[in-house]
């Protein structure tokens, strides 16, 4: 069943408040919470409007007060234009604001640039103490937001916009450790988020299918990273290929790279989108085909690079990025 990721931030939310008289929902009117949803947080419920630095100012205040709040707006504007209040007031004092960044990616693609948040994980996964998660469905999203209640410190939760389908059935996510969703010796594919998850998944499936054998990683959360479920899946294997709906540089490809090459020298190729602004016009699944955020994309990379490794009795660099 397909469901959008900042609906069930939403509900899940919702449904905590009752029973967590310490939690805050303030919100910076982008629709996600109707008047029926006020109504139901009652006093645990502010709508700051189209203000976000005051947004992440005034969280911080909140949980320096003994309050956790959960702040959400688009991912574009949290990481942008509130980053200073977000470094300055909530990272640097540890504070536990929940910032729930709607729009992630290409979400917003009918936008525009503007309103397209293709820097976030890497903005966001720098700032010391910093969690940075990225579910990818639904059932994923529920179980973050739980899990944020214990956490200590500030978390990013990067959504979507717009329903995308669960994935298989997997043992419940957690917070610091990467799911493997499949096994396989001969090449590892890590993403994060629902449109790579599940493009890495059918790669994976294709790839099978012409005898190469695929671990597939869902690397949710970007920091803490899990360094160690990485590098077991990479020992084996001879190339690891990510895939993101994000700027290439800064990442999850960057964190991939960072730790395969501290801790087991392996070849990275890092899938995302091209060094420069999006001018291509068009929804989320426009702007994901056309920019090659795809199965094929990722098996097109697969066979290109070990077919060029065989060719050459070592690897070797070959450009299969374009």
């Amino acid at each position: 069943m397909s469901r959008a990721t900042r609906e069930a931030y939403r509900d899940r939310l919702l449904a905590l408040l009752g029973g967590h008289p310490e939690l805050m929902c303030l919100d910076s009117d982008t629709g996600l919470f109707g008047a029926e949803h006020a109504a139901a947080a009652g006093d645990q419920y502010l709508n700051l409007g189209i203000a976000e630095h005051n947004l992440m100012g005034i969280a911080a205040g909140m949980a320096a007060s003994g309050r956790m709040p959960f702040v959400n707006t688009m991912a574009a504007f949290a990481t942008s234009r509130a980053l200073e209040p977000i470094k300055i007031d909530i990272a640097y004092n540890k504070l536990p604001v929940r910032i729930a960044a709607t729009h992630g990616g290409l979400a917003a693609g009918h936008l525009g640039p503007t309103h397209q948040a293709l820097e976030d994980l890497a903005v966001m996964r720098v700032l010391p103490g910093m969690t940075v998660v990225v579910p990818a469905d639904a059932a994923a999203t529920e179980a973050f937001v739980e899990q944020s209640l214990e956490l200590a410190g500030p978390l990013y939760l990067r959504l979507g916009r717009k329903p995308s389908p669960a994935l298989p059935a997997v043992p419940p996510p957690v917070i610091g450790k990467a799911q493997t969703l499949r096994q396989g010796g001969d090449v590892v594919l890590a993403s994060c988020g629902p449109y790579p998850v599940l493009a890495c998944l059918a790669a994976a499936d294709l790839l099978a299918g012409q005898g190469i054998e695929a671990t597939v990683l869902n690397m949710h959360t970007l920091r803490p990273f899990d360094t160690r479920t990485l590098v077991a899946a990479v020992r084996p294997a001879s190339l690891v290929v990510t895939l993101e709906e994000h700027w290439r540089s800064g990442g999850l490809g960057g964190a991939v790279a960072e730790a395969v090459a501290e801790e087991a020298p392996t070849r990275v190729l890092r899938l995302g989108m091209p060094d420069r602004f999006v001018d291509e016009v068009g929804n989320q699944e426009h702007l994901v085909a056309h920019y090659g955020l795809t199965a094929e994309r990722v098996v097109r990379t697969v066979r290109t690079a070990l077919d060029a490794a065989a060719r050459a009795g070592r690897t070797e660099r070959v450009d299969v990025t374009a």
